[in-house]
């Protein structure tokens, strides 16, 4: 399972840990990934997804899962969320 965020594309960015003596030493910064499960008002269903904390405010803010996808690139999204977003806007174009 790869440590990237599946709505935003957030993922493990590289760096220095940077001493007093300003000795520099390789390090990872992880983003923070939490396994939630979300609700999608429009399929009538839950569905799990391992994103960041970050995405799961922006999630929130935005008014829900659908929402979100809606507004979302393509390129962003994991395989997973990019079906799901598909899923969405065609229940969304059926009922309209």
């Amino acid at each position: 399972m790869s440590r990237r965020c599946e709505l935003t594309g957030k993922a493990v960015l590289t760096g220095h840990l940077v001493s007093h003596s300003n000795r520099k030493t390789k390090r990872r910064f992880l983003p923070n990934l939490c396994n939630v499960t979300l609700l999608s008002d429009t399929l009538g269903r839950s569905v799990r997804l391992r994103i960041s904390a970050n995405a799961l405010r922006s999630v929130e803010h935005r008014g829900g899962l659908d929402a979100f996808l809606v507004k979302a690139g393509e390129q962003d999204l994991s395989q997973n969320a990019r079906l799901l977003k598909r899923e969405i806007e065609k229940k969304l174009a059926e009922a309209a």
